[in-house]
C-alpha cells in the first residue's frame, strides 16, 4: 500500500454545499437565509443566550455561592475498597484503574475513610481525608500525598 493509493471510507466524507450558486440547487438566491430579518444578513446574528431582549436563562436562574470553573474533580475511592489489594502493595491512579475500582481518572484521586482497611498498603494519593489516613496508617501503611 502506498500513499498515493489511500482514501477515506466510503460514508465518511460529504460534498459541501455551494450556497448561493442558482435556484436549480435548492440554495440559491437567499441561499437558505430566507427573507430578510437579522440572521439573513451579512455578519448578522445574535450572541450566544441572547433571547430576544426576554430576561436570558443564566439570568433568570438563581444563583449561590462560588463555581469555581477552573476546579480539578478528583475521583472519590473509600479505604474500604483499598482491601482488594494485596498486603505490601503500592496503591495509585494507575493501579485502582487496573483492579477495577476507578472506571476513569482524569485529575487525580481522594481517598476518604469510609470503612476497614486491614491491610499494610502504601497508598499514593492527591488527597486523604484525615480519618482515611488515620486508618491507613494504623493498619500499618503510608499515606503519600502526590
Amino acid at each position: 500500500m502506498y500513499i498515493n493509493e489511500l482514501s477515506p471510507v466510503a460514508g465518511s466524507t460529504h460534498v459541501n454545499k455551494r450556497k448561493g450558486r442558482g435556484h436549480a440547487t435548492g440554495n440559491g438566491k437567499t441561499a437558505g437565509r430566507g427573507h430578510k430579518g437579522q440572521k439573513a444578513r451579512s455578519g448578522g446574528g445574535v450572541r450566544i443566550g441572547f433571547e430576544g431582549g426576554q430576561m436570558p436563562l443564566a439570568r433568570r436562574i438563581p444563583k449561590r455561592g462560588f463555581n469555581n470553573i477552573f476546579a480539578k474533580p478528583l475521583e472519590f475511592v473509600n479505604v474500604s475498597d483499598l482491601e482488594a489489594f494485596e498486603d505490601g502493595a503500592v496503591v495509585d491512579a494507575q493501579a485502582l484503574l487496573c483492579a477495577g475500582i476507578l472506571s476513569k481518572c482524569r485529575y487525580g484521586v481522594k481517598i476518604l475513610g469510609n470503612g476497614e482497611v486491614t491491610k499494610k498498603l502504601t497508598v499514593k494519593a492527591a488527597a486523604f481525608s484525615e480519618t482515611a489516613k488515620q486508618k491507613i496508617e494504623a493498619a500499618g501503611g503510608k499515606a503519600e500525598v502526590v
